[in-house]
């Protein structure tokens, strides 16, 4: 099995209503939602598009 990283949730839990990011951890709703279910590699690709996210904040 391969090692699930870590929810990148910062306990700041407000989505920003112009963008759909939550303010903390700049993950969409669902993404949020669906975190449990995902695969490594999809919460990797999450996590990879989160700097960006970031970046245009």
């Amino acid at each position: 099995m391969r090692h699930h990283p870590p929810s990148p949730c910062t306990s700041i839990c407000r989505i920003d209503p112009a963008s759909k990011w939550c303010e903390g951890c700049r993950r969409t709703l669902t993404e949020i939602a669906d975190w449990p279910m995902l695969t490594a590699t999809e919460k990797r690709a999450v996590l990879s598009s989160l700097p960006q996210r970031i970046a245009a904040a």
